[in-house]
Formats: structure tokens, sequence, C-alpha cells
């Protein structure tokens, strides 16, 4: 199993609106173009991607903190990462520590770049335009 970590800003947008975008069904499906199901309360359900991301809030503090449960429907049977997403205003800008533990070897360098390439390019567009 693995860590990944990776750090973003999101220029113009603050905090709560990146949490907001992320934690929104509605938001989630705008910026990704696939369909989203976010049960924003501790302990709710969440799909991603058409179903492909699945996964289960365990924390949840708007505008500061998200922690999930989180796999992908391709995963090995049973595994479960965990992902936190730690939100601060910096200035006018939002910086973003994303850290998901518990990634199997085999899946480290595709979540990684999709980590970039489907949440935080569209997801930087997406607040681009707000």
């Amino acid at each position: 199993m693995a860590e990944i970590k990776q750090t973003e800003k999101f220029e113009g947008a603050s905090a709560q609106q990146v949490y907001d975008a992320l934690m929104s069904s509605k938001q989630h499906a705008e910026f990704t173009g696939a369909a989203a199901n976010i049960d924003n309360t501790v302990g709710g359900k969440i799909t991603a991607w058409d179903e492909y991301i699945e996964g289960e809030n365990i924390v949840l503090e708007p505008g500061t903190k998200i922690v999930q449960k989180w796999r992908a429907s391709d995963w090995p049977e049973g595994e479960w990462s965990e992902a936190t997403f730690e939100l601060k205003d910096v200035d006018d800008d939002c910086e973003l520590v994303f850290t998901q533990v518990r990634v199997p070897e085999s899946m480290v360098k595709d979540v990684e770049q999709g980590w970039v390439d489907y949440y935080w390019k569209p997801l930087k567009k997406y607040l681009a335009k707000k």
C-alpha cells in the first residue's frame, strides 16, 4: 500500500468554494462531467464518476477538511484508501493539501495522475468561471 500527497492552489477561489464543489452532487457533476451522488453528512455515502468511485465521509469540517473512505471500482476487492482534503485560504486563493493513504501499489501511478487530470485541472477551470 502506498501514499499519495499533492498540493494544489486554486487561484481566486476560497477554501469554502472548493469544499462546496467537492461536496455538492450538482457542482461535482458539473466540474467532472460525470454523475455524482454525495451525501454531505458524516457517515454519508458518496459515488462519483458514474459510480466508478465510491466512498463514505469520515470527517467533514466545512471549508477546512474532508476525510473520506475511498475506492475505485477497478481496485482489488475489499481494498479501501483514505483520502484527506485539507483546505485553507491563502490571500485570495485556496491551498489544498491532498493526502491519500493505503492506495494499492499497482494503482498508484494511475490514481496520482487521475487526481490531476480528472479533479484538480477541471476544478480550477470550473471555479475560474464562478
